[in-house]
């Protein structure tokens, strides 16, 4: 049994947890919900040592814990996989999973490179990851990775496994596929915590759900005795009256953006479509599938060898992701935020405004105030005037060469 006790956490600005009190039963999955900022990824932090508590005390089967690390966590049997991706980029994917495991040759300490390929294959089937144990982690998706990492975890033989929102980055058939590998951890004994903000994961894996709200407790519940409007209550503070979902009016829209027969070698192969104005298309598919890797033609960061482009009717040719935005209009959210999307040491106005620089930098100093940056000035405000251009900003080429 893993039992918390009174745990609080806080960072500068902020209390992430306030008195918190938990229990986790060995051979149950239990989930743990709240909005965004709720504590919820700061708590299995602190249960496994990445994060120190101000106050409070975490008890494994009635002995007190005093993790200084992540190193001690896993030696007593208490693994994560976190929500952000957590891999070795140069490093391949058995030396990932076996990393703290690996197999040497007797006592002589040089490592039996067959031997750690072929365990680290068992736990790669297990994930349904079908990529050969030698291959190098930063040729992979996101997706891919972060099926590495369950598969690192399933390897630790862990007693107490926690997972951040795992399926993330994963389609329905290879969460569905988690799930079974998680249900028969929880026939063998383990305790799993489960973070997720997919309603219909919780309701169909987990056997028990608890709340915070606001970095406090609100309670614990069997899933059986709960609805979906009482978990939403439970985690806001209040009933949801709210079915407007808006309106989906895309009948005779102008056409925006049109694929035909878009071919990148090894990755997408004769992919064409076609999408209007007031229109959501949705790309579905397992990971490998070619999903992103469409994406990625799409605005130019992966070249196209065969096919065409049309944006808003004419012929498009988009050599680069600056030429997809300031060009065409086309914008790109990765899935990968954290190696592609953001530039982590910089601030959240840069973040946010970098891809307006020109539109607000000083003609005659060449520099860009703070003071720009850090508000919202009426050009930029709304999503209307976010998409007005310069005068030759949809201006096409004749052809790619």
């Amino acid at each position: 049994m893993l039992e918390l006790k009174g745990l609080s956490k806080s960072f500068p600005g902020v209390r992430a947890l306030d008195d918190v009190s938990l229990r986790f039963e060995p051979g149950e999955i239990h989930a743990l919900v709240g909005e965004n900022g709720a504590g919820k990824s700061t708590l299995i932090k602190l249960i496994t040592g990445i994060y120190q508590p101000d106050r409070g005390e975490v008890f494994f089967n009635g002995r007190r814990l005093g993790f200084r690390s992540y190193r001690d966590s896993l030696a007593q049997g208490i693994d994560i996989v976190s929500q952000e991706i957590q891999v070795i980029p140069e490093s391949t994917i058995a030396e990932n999973i076996m990393l703290d495991k690996m197999v040497t040759r007797g006592r002589t300490g040089i490592i039996d490179w067959a031997a750690v390929n072929r365990r680290a294959r068992l736990y790669l089937d297990m994930v349904g990851l079908p990529l050969a144990p030698d291959t190098v982690i930063k040729r992979l998706s996101a997706a891919q990775k972060q099926l590495v990492q369950i598969a690192k975890a399933l390897a630790a033989d862990a007693r107490v496994l926690l997972l951040d929102e795992p399926t993330s980055s994963l389609t329905e058939h290879e969460a569905h596929n988690l799930f079974g590998i998680l249900r028969g951890l929880r026939d063998k004994g383990v305790t799993i915590v489960y973070v997720s903000h997919k309603f219909e994961e919780v309701f169909a894996l987990c056997d028990k759900v608890s709340v915070l709200r606001d970095g406090r407790f609100v309670g614990t519940e069997r899933i059986d005795d709960l609805t979906q409007a009482e978990l939403i209550k439970m985690m806001i503070g209040r009933d949801v009256t709210e079915t407007h979902l808006g309106r989906l009016d895309a009948e005779g829209g102008r056409e925006m953006l049109r694929a035909e027969h878009v071919v990148r070698k090894g990755k997408v192969e004769d992919v064409s479509f076609a999408v209007r104005a007031g229109e959501i298309l949705g790309f579905y598919g397992l990971v490998g599938a070619g999903r992103t890797e469409l994406a990625r033609v799409l605005i130019g960061e992966d070249s196209l060898d065969a096919g065409t482009i049309f944006v808003r009717g004419k012929r498009a040719c988009i050599r680069s992701v600056a030429d997809s935005l300031e060009r065409y209009g086309i914008g790109y959210v990765t899935e990968n935020r954290k190696e592609e999307g953001l530039l982590l040491q910089s601030a959240v106005s840069t973040n946010i405004t970098i891809t307006v620089w020109p539109r607000i930098v000083n003609r005659l100093t060449r520099a860009i105030s703070r003071s720009i940056t850090d508000s919202r000035p009426p050009s930029l405000a709304t999503p209307s005037a976010w998409f007005k251009r310069p005068r030759n900003a949809f201006s096409t080429a004749s052809g790619c060469s």
